[in-house]
């Protein structure tokens, strides 16, 4: 059983940057692929990125590559997404989730979700 907690939201305005932090406990961190994904008031959950269990690869939603960057720290069992020049159609609430397919953009595949941060980026 995994645990994950996300931290990091909050208010950012347009054009500036935001770093979320997602903290695993309780299982071999390592040995699953990360991801980032994230859900709008009244819109499904959809996927912003990926990391592979080593950190070697990454994959992102078209919306945000570019302008988002995931990283993990195994030593710390932690990942990130390190949010540039967000704009204001990124605004959510983010979710990390852990999972064996590495880059699936779909949430069914994952079994472990944290509880999820608020995202809000002022114009």
């Amino acid at each position: 059983q995994v645990q994950l907690v996300e931290s990091g939201g909050g208010l950012v305005q347009a054009g500036g940057s935001l770093r979320l932090s997602c903290a695993a406990s309780g299982g071999t961190f390592n040995s699953y692929t990360m991801s980032w994904f994230r859900q709008a008031p009244g819109k499904e959950r959809e996927f912003v990125a990926a990391i592979s269990w080593s950190g070697g690869r990454t994959y992102y939603a078209d919306s945000v590559r570019g302008r988002f960057t995931i990283s993990r720290d195994n030593a710390k069992n932690t990942v990130y997404l390190q949010m540039n020049s967000p704009k204001p159609e990124d605004t959510a609430v983010y979710y990390c989730a852990a999972g064996r397919n590495y880059g699936s953009r779909w949430p069914a595949d994952y079994a472990y979700w944290g509880q999820g941060t608020q995202l809000t980026v002022s114009s």
